[in-house]
C-alpha cells in the first residue's frame, strides 16, 4: 500500500478524521490528505516535539497554520485541541502520523484509529 493509501483509506477514509499527513522523522511528508499543507515550519516542529515534550505541553502545536492547545504529551501521542475540534500526532519508527478531526467528534473516537495504523507500522519497522 502506498503512504498516500495509508492517509486517504486508513485515516481520512475511517470517518473520523478530517485531515492528515505522515511525516518523515527524517524529514518530508510522505502523503497528506487534498489541501493539507504543512509549512516546513510546522514539519520540523512536529518532528521535534518528541524530544521536547515540555515546550508541546507549554506551547501547543500549530498544523497547517492553526494553532492547538495541548492536552496530553507523552511519547506515545500528543492531542491539542481548537474549540470542537483537535488533532492526533503519534510517532511510528520512522514516521510521524498527524490527524486533526473536526467536532463533533472526540480524541476517544479518533485515537484507535491513528494509534492502530501506528502499531501496524511499527510492527513493519516504519
Amino acid at each position: 500500500m502506498s503512504w498516500q493509501a495509508y492517509v486517504d483509506t486508513n485515516l481520512v477514509g475511517s470517518g473520523k478524521v478530517t485531515k492528515a499527513a505522515i511525516l518523515g522523522k527524517q524529514g518530508g511528508v510522505w502523503a497528506a490528505s487534498a489541501g493539507y499543507t504543512l509549512s516546513p515550519e510546522e514539519q520540523k516542529a512536529i518532528v521535534d516535539a518528541f524530544g521536547n515534550l515540555a515546550n508541546v505541553q507549554a506551547h501547543g502545536v500549530r498544523l497547517a497554520g492553526v494553532k492547538f492547545f495541548t492536552q496530553k504529551a507523552d511519547d506515545r501521542t500528543i492531542h491539542g485541541k481548537k474549540a470542537a475540534d483537535g488533532c492526533i500526532i503519534v510517532p511510528t519508527v520512522q514516521a510521524i502520523l498527524v490527524a486533526e478531526y473536526a467536532g463533533p467528534t472526540q480524541a476517544p473516537e479518533v485515537v484507535p484509529v491513528v494509534e492502530g495504523l501506528a502499531d501496524y507500522l511499527i510492527n513493519l519497522k516504519y
